[in-house]
């Protein structure tokens, strides 16, 4: 998803996937390395007596680990519905070395690829079908049904953030409130055959968070964002819908304060510009 990090940082994240690797008695096959934004992250496909699979290390101060991220994964495998297609996870692990949290998961196999590859921005038009649409909004709608006390984004964020980063005066109560996956963009979705991937931040969001998300990671491709508000519109054309988009447009626009997602600042304005006038 992100490019490879500063290279101690990839040296000390290649050396514990290989220790996980090791604990899971998986071998890594070929070459192809995922990384996570600034190499929090590292997955590889691997071999296990189990079949094909995908390794992922995940990495955190040791002073950091616990909490919503690093359940997620578990917590998703033990409540998601089948309606919602994502990877099965298989086995995990947990350790402390050198000051850094570890936790490593096995998934299976995906053989579709995600959409976008080092990015969550989406710069060209995908191919996708009736199909691939049709099971997105049929999981999105599950997801939201998921009882949970996770939570994904907080009120008390957006009573903070919103204002400042909208810079406008603005009501920050959330008006509805659903489970979300919190992160849909298009490098944590898969074609032709849909898959919903990383499932670490996933919790109670505004309603039409996810469809707002993907939204505004498509904005570069007008067709295709669109697309995506036609498919979505039963989410994104209602109040609580136009609300997400609010949200959403306040978190990408945060981030383009650290250097992050700056090719979306200005489509992001014009969206804010349309609609609140």
């Amino acid at each position: 998803m992100y490019s490879e990090p500063e290279p101690d940082t990839a040296k000390r994240m290649r050396g514990m996937h290989a220790t996980a690797a090791a604990a899971l008695d998986a071998t890594p096959i070929g070459a192809r390395e995922a990384w996570g934004w600034r190499g929090r992250t590292l997955g590889r496909p691997v071999a296990s007596a189990s079949g094909e699979g995908w390794l992922r290390l995940v990495s955190a101060p040791a002073d950091k680990v616990g909490g919503k991220l690093w359940e997620g994964p578990q917590e998703a495998e033990r409540l998601m519905p089948p309606a919602v297609p994502r990877p099965h996870l298989r086995e995990r692990r947990t350790w402390t070395e050198d000051g850094h949290g570890y936790l490593a998961e096995l998934y299976d196999k995906v053989t579709a690829s995600t959409i976008t590859t080092d990015e969550p921005i989406l710069r060209e038009a995908p191919d996708l079908d009736n199909a691939w649409w049709d099971g997105l909004s049929t999981a999105l709608a599950a997801i939201a049904t998921i009882p949970s006390d996770r939570v994904a984004v907080r009120q008390e964020y957006l009573d903070r953030a919103m204002p400042k980063y909208l810079g406008i005066p603005i009501d920050t109560k959330v008006p509805a409130w659903t489970t979300a996956h919190g992160d849909l963009h298009w490098a944590n979705l898969t074609s032709p055959a849909l898959t919903v991937l990383d499932w670490e931040g996933w919790g109670v969001a505004p309603a039409g968070y996810d469809a707002a998300l993907l939204y505004s990671y498509s904005l570069l491709v007008p067709d295709t964002a669109a697309l995506v508000r036609h498919r979505l519109a039963h989410v994104l054309d209602t109040p609580a819908g136009q609300f997400a988009e609010l949200v959403v447009i306040t978190e990408l626009l945060q981030t383009t304060t650290r250097g992050d997602n700056l090719d979306l600042e200005e489509p992001l304005r014009r969206r804010l510009s349309a609609i609140t006038g």
